[in-house]
């Protein structure tokens, strides 16, 4: 293994550290590194709370910041933050309009949660991001898992909450938005987690896995590599059946890497991915492509689809002013 590191279990800590340094005019560490929190908070408005294990960066503490998350919560590498840092978030930016807490289908994250919102004095609800179409259980998962799509959850909730939004309507907003997102991703090598040492699963040079997890679980199938053109027709089509979308409906595209694809590979599935999806009748009219929920050093990619209308369209093109996102101001 080699990897940029001084000893394993100072890893998260001396990132954490430094992404606070190069951030610190849009975010602040919590005491003892529990959480990442915006460094100016917006009066009287709901709180934005996610989290998760560590090694998706930049979800979702590069996501703190106006217009989407107030306080994120990082856990190890691929394990869940514990309840006391996300009751320690909670008080630390939720006020009495409350908070929702954004938390994607794994079965630690949607423990911990919960057990942190029956402790919070503040209100609370939750919006559970389940967008996977890959395989409905894994070794980590009750039901889908959560994906990329959170973070157009995120980005949505966070403008209608600047917007002034209350907590029930934030809720059910998250719960459409996400109910209108599908997500399907593929790897062409594993993850290697620095406790580990190895990669979590091998997988030979000329062979892929389609639908796998961001934690390096096994996805529907290990096949045979094929052209790109293949394999995102596949990501699309399972995709497609699962939404349903409308014939001619606008959809936002999201071209997510995993850590470990360059840009120019990335684009190449954008343009395959809309060939795709007007030959399906639909209009791509948003992008979004980068490495934004990433899997460690894992080479791969997940394509997201969501069904927008003018509301949605609208919040998605809302001011946004994080670390890894910022458009608008």
């Amino acid at each position: 293994m080699k990897k940029l590191i001084n000893a394993v279990d100072d890893v998260l800590a001396e990132s954490l550290d430094g992404f606070a340094m190069a951030h610190g005019d849009l975010v602040t560490l919590g005491a003892e590194r529990k959480f990442v929190r915006r460094a100016t908070l917006t009066p009287g408005k709901v709180a934005l709370i996610s989290g998760g294990g560590s090694g998706h960066e930049p979800l979702h503490a590069g996501f703190v910041g106006y217009g989407m998350l107030d306080a994120a919560c990082p856990g190890h590498v691929f394990t869940s933050p514990t309840p006391d840092q996300m009751l320690a978030a909670i008080e630390a930016v939720a006020g009495p309009a409350g908070c929702i807490l954004i938390v994607k289908n794994y079965e630690g994250d949607v423990m911990n949660f919960q057990m942190a919102a029956e402790m919070a004095t503040v209100p609370v609800a939750t919006v559970l991001t389940n967008d996977d179409v890959a395989i409905e259980d894994s070794l980590f998962t009750i039901g889908r898992r959560g994906v990329a799509g959170t973070l157009i959850v995120e980005k949505m909730l966070g403008a209608a909450a600047e917007q002034g939004a209350d907590l029930a309507a934030l809720q059910a907003l998250g719960e459409r938005v996400n109910g209108r997102t599908r997500s399907m991703g593929m790897a062409l090598t594993s993850c290697t987690v620095p406790a580990a040492g190895k990669p979590t699963f091998e997988i030979a040079t000329d062979e892929v896995e389609m639908g796998v997890g961001i934690h390096g679980e096994p996805g529907r199938r290990r096949e045979k590599l094929r052209s790109a053109d293949a394999i995102a027709a596949e990501l699309v089509s399972a995709i497609l059946a699962d939404l349903a979308p409308a014939n001619g409906a606008d959809v936002l595209l999201l071209v997510n890497g995993f850590g470990g694809t360059p840009l120019i590979e990335l684009y190449l599935m954008v343009n395959a991915a809309e060939r795709l999806l007007k030959a399906a009748g639909l209009t791509v009219s948003r992008h979004l492509t980068g490495s934004y929920v990433t899997s460690l050093d894992m080479a791969g990619c997940s394509i997201t689809v969501t069904v927008l209308d003018d509301q949605l369209t609208a919040l998605w093109d809302a001011s946004v002013h994080t670390p890894a996102l910022r458009w608008g101001r």
